[in-house]
């Protein structure tokens, strides 16, 4: 090549043909070249705006999904504070629901450009909205730690529709999405598929432009003697195919990486949805024994109610043919006997429902035990052994002390029948300072532990996990009521404490009773039970007025009957209107003896307007079920339905002499 260049020397005529083929071939391999690289660029944009819109519907996708799951957990917090009224769990659902609202308002400005999508968007915000201002008023009574009102207010929040509604949107917005992102990824696959083939074209046109290049090398020195300058250029071509190939390979490895991600963060949304299933049956199951709960505080009241008409008039019979006749007497007292063993069935069902009133005070649990030894060795036989272990520095607790005594009498009862009439029972008390609580419940603190511990035949997994259930008993038809251990779970819980229990088949049971700690002096003894026969010591009256406001014209006949009897001068009302007429048209009265739940006026609202209108009058509180009114009769003097005569002339003659040793209860 070099000897024919140097033996023909071109002329300038006969190099102009070459001359124009090569500045024509030069121009066309640029042209070409410049088309190739405006279409690579082309092919590459696209395919980014693909996989940025895949990316953008994933976004959407698993936002969704995340803002799911933080309503989810957020309603999962509030049924658990609802139900506890631990402050921690209120902060968790607060801020879930917080992280609810910033998604929202994220959605929409990844939603944002499209009037149906913001109109979804706007939606969602006013579901939002409104589910806030539906279970607020939960939250709020939770904080103060009213918790069955809490419970009726979530309860009444969980009627709603709002949620449903929230899921249909999320629902709809990750169909669309989805079918969206399964559009968007076909086309990537397909951008990614035509960036591909375009790769091995420009392969295939690399090795064409290579002998392209090598011939207008040839052509170039044949005409300038530049074989040289062609193999740059050639060697400048298969570099930049090299660095479209690896161009190629960058962007098909962060595809890869994007198909990964979007696989993990489809498993956290499976897991995300799981925790919301748990979540749902948990509220499921909190508003069952809310429901439950409202159906036995009912079920009480009507039935108190009944059993004070019953109660009233046979012991106004008892009394008035005691000497006349020994056999009618005994009827009466049998029919009495059947009466008592009513209300105390009634007073478990309150008890369970957390309805009872209770009357809190300073007591010394060592003491209580210690001075029920008697009393539970009368209950459950001389077959048993009783052992008592007390700390001799025990904490005080703030406790309604019959209950108390009645929930370790209780425990006593199903420790005997455990044992089969036969064996040792063990009563502890100690304190414990706990960092955590044996129940999810209980929060760390002090907490005096009072341990009912039998050599039994201990139970099952599977009643143990029942045992708290209301009407579930495992023993013989007429045996037990079932409410036993429920009632003693209410009363835990309304005391701040709760109940563990322990049990290995075989070798006995240990039922734990944690109360918190009490940071004043114990000191008043437990109270008598409203139907005690024991006799009245406060004489017959001398005439006071009292008024009498009843809303059941039985229990009203009752009340009026047994006041008379007492030797008082009853005024009888059926509402508070006619009460306040009574007050009003100046008629003295040395007591007011009211009802506590009633249709129009409460008895504490009553007794407030009283007050307010005609000056302090001594007040006696007659409930048989308290309902929203438990939190108003602390402090007051309370009678509960049903109630004896005699128990009836103490209470009168505790709220008419505050400063007298009181017997009512």
């Amino acid at each position: 090549m070099d000897s024919d260049i140097q033996e023909a020397p071109d002329t300038g005529w006969r190099a102009l043909p070459r001359l124009a083929i090569a500045a024509l071939g030069a121009c066309a391999v640029a042209a070409l070249l410049v088309a190739l690289l405006v279409l690579t660029a082309a092919v590459n944009r696209k395919r980014d705006e693909a996989i940025a819109r895949e990316r953008h519907s994933y976004e959407i996708i698993v936002l969704t999904a995340s803002l799911e799951g933080s309503l989810a957990r957020s309603e999962a917090a509030l049924g658990r504070f609802v139900i506890d009224g631990d402050r921690r769990t209120g902060t968790t659902y607060n801020d879930e629901w917080v992280r609810a609202g910033r998604q929202i308002r994220r959605l929409g400005l990844l939603m944002g450009g499209d009037p149906a999508r913001n109109a979804t968007v706007t939606e969602l915000q006013a579901l939002y909205e409104k589910r806030a201002e539906e279970t607020s008023p939960a939250a709020i009574n939770a904080t103060y730690r009213r918790g069955w009102q809490a419970l009726s207010f979530y309860a009444k929040a969980g009627q709603t529709d709002t949620l449903p509604q929230f899921a249909r949107i999320l629902k709809r917005i990750g169909a669309e999405q989805r079918e969206v992102l399964g559009a968007r990824s076909d086309y990537a696959s397909l951008s990614t598929e035509r960036a591909q083939r375009l790769s091995r074209f420009l392969s295939v046109l690399g090795v064409g432009l290579v002998l392209a290049a090598i011939g207008l090398g040839w052509l170039a020195l044949r005409s300038f003697a530049g074989r040289r300058v062609a193999q740059i250029a050639a060697r400048a071509e298969a570099d930049r195919a090299e660095l479209l190939e690896n161009r190629v390979a960058a962007r098909t490895a962060e595809l890869k990486a994007a198909n990964a991600s979007l696989e993990a963060e489809i498993e956290e949304r499976r897991n995300a949805e799981a925790q919301a299933a748990e979540a749902e049956l948990a509220l499921r199951q909190a508003q069952k024994m809310d429901a439950v709960g409202q159906l036995t505080g009912g079920i009480a009241h009507d039935f108190n109610n009944m059993l004070s008409v019953v109660v009233g008039g046979l012991d106004l019979a008892r009394r008035r043919i005691a000497a006349e006749a020994d056999e009618v007497t005994r009827h009466i007292d049998n029919a009495l006997e059947g009466a008592n063993r009513a209300a105390a069935l009634t007073r478990r069902l309150l008890t369970f429902a957390r309805a009872e009133a209770l009357s809190p005070q300073g007591v010394d649990p060592a003491d209580l035990v210690a001075g029920m030894v008697d009393l539970i060795d009368r209950t459950i036989g001389e077959r048993i052994s009783v052992a008592i272990e007390r700390a001799t520095d025990a904490w005080p607790v703030w406790v309604d002390a019959y209950q108390l005594e009645n929930a370790i009498l209780n425990l006593a009862v199903n420790a005997r029948d455990a044992m089969d009439g036969a064996g040792r029972l063990t009563i502890a008390v100690s304190n414990h300072a706990l960092r955590r609580g044996p129940g999810r419940d209980l929060p760390p603190g002090d907490y005096v532990r009072i341990a009912v511990i039998d050599e039994g035949t201990g139970m099952e997994p599977a009643v143990l996990e029942r045992v708290f259930e209301p009407f579930f008993t495992t023993k013989p038809v007429g045996k037990g009521t079932g409410l036993g251990l429920s009632q003693i779970f209410g009363f835990a819980q309304q005391s701040g404490g709760t109940v563990e229990i322990q049990s290995i088949v075989g070798e006995g049971t240990t039922v734990s009773l944690w109360l918190p700690r009490f940071a004043g002096e114990a000191g008043v003894t437990p109270i008598a039970p409203a139907l005690s026969d024991a006799p009245s010591d406060g004489g017959r009256a001398q005439g006071q007025a009292i008024l009498v406001l009843e809303d059941d014209p039985r229990v009203r006949a009752s009340t009026i009957a047994a006041l008379a009897e007492l030797g008082y001068l009853p005024l009888p009302a059926a509402t508070a209107e006619e009460a306040m007429a009574i007050l009003d048209d100046g008629q003295h009265v040395d007591l007011i003896l009211t009802d506590v739940m009633m249709p129009a006026t409460t008895g504490p609202e009553f007794v407030r307007q009283a007050a307010q209108r005609h000056g302090h009058v001594p007040a006696l509180f007659v409930t048989g079920y308290a309902g929203g009114e438990g939190d108003a009769l602390v402090g007051h003097d309370v009678l509960r339905k049903p109630f004896t005569l005699n128990a009836l002339a103490a209470a009168v003659q505790a709220a008419l002499h505050p400063d007298r040793p009181s017997k009512a209860a």
